[in-house]
């Protein structure tokens, strides 16, 4: 996906622009003349992996297309206290008023490349791919899951239009696994739609189940033992693609991935980060 030029950046960045500036950066505009031009420098202040730089010219560019970016760093680079990301010149309003919703988002992107760099380095040498969720925040999902794939790590569905999964409250108020199964390919045939299907089970013998059901792409192992998952594994015997979720954190997840499993999903990843401290200061 081209998360930059996508629609879904554009609408979020001018619903943020709308939360924070409204009918006008009033202190800004008190304070700095019209015609008052600067430069300031993105400073970094924590040592990570750094995201947003792109992002942020674009905003810059969206509220003032004058406003002149020298990007000394990209996104996806590893950064320390006191790098400077890239410098911004141009009306010293426009740099004001843009500041924190640049900052509050490469804050947050920085945040997540950062660790989920950190759990895609455990996984050297293992063929196992580590996917975020959708457990993000709301309305700038977008944002998040950009910066997973910055970091290092894979999407998994963008929301509940561009997959079918079953989840255990699906089949459990569905009647049973089969009969989830069933209606999923009854109203994917009457829709028209063509989507991947992936069944959540929470033991070997939901495992057999799908199994015996067959007509899916995806099992989930969800919150099983190693020694669990690599038994599932074995029965699932490479017919389908397998990926495991619940329990998984930097003590566990190498063990995880060396049952075998072609991917870990850690929602971790997007709803329990820790921003990176990033500032933007004047250059005078």
């Amino acid at each position: 996906m081209d998360f930059l030029n996508h629609p879904e950046t554009e609408r979020i960045i001018a619903a943020a622009f709308l939360e924070d500036v409204c009918d006008g950066d009033h202190t800004s505009l008190s304070t700095i003349g019209p015609d008052s031009l600067r430069r300031a420098r993105c400073l970094i202040k924590d040592d990570g992996v750094i995201a947003g730089v792109a992002l942020a010219e674009k905003i810059f560019h969206h509220f003032d297309p004058d406003l002149k970016v020298d990007i000394l760093i990209k996104d996806g680079s590893p950064v320390k206290f006191g790098d400077v990301a890239f410098y911004v010149e141009g009306r010293a309003r426009s740099i004001l008023t843009s500041e924190r919703l640049v900052l509050n988002f490469m804050q947050r992107m920085s945040g997540i490349a950062t660790f989920t760099a950190r759990m895609v380095s455990l996984l050297d040498g293992l063929d196992c791919k580590l996917l975020d969720t959708r457990k993000t925040t709301p309305l700038v999902r977008h944002m998040e899951k950009w910066a997973v794939k910055i970091g290092g790590g894979e999407n998994h569905r963008m929301g509940l239009y561009d997959m079918i999964m079953i989840k255990d409250n699906h089949h459990d108020y569905a009647g049973g696994i089969e009969a989830a199964i069933r209606r999923v390919h009854t109203y994917l045939k009457e829709k028209g739609l063509d989507l991947q299907i992936e069944v959540e089970t929470r033991s070997l013998d939901e495992v057999k189940e799908v199994l015996r059901i067959g007509g899916i792409h995806r099992i989930m192992l969800d919150n099983m033992s190693s020694s669990e998952m690599r038994e599932a594994v074995a029965l699932i015997g490479g017919k389908y693609a397998t990926e495991a979720s619940g329990n998984i954190n930097h003590e566990t997840i190498r063990e995880k991935a060396a049952t075998g499993v072609d991917y870990l999903s850690m929602g971790a990843l997007t709803h329990s980060v820790k921003s990176l401290d990033i500032s933007l200061k004047a250059v005078v």
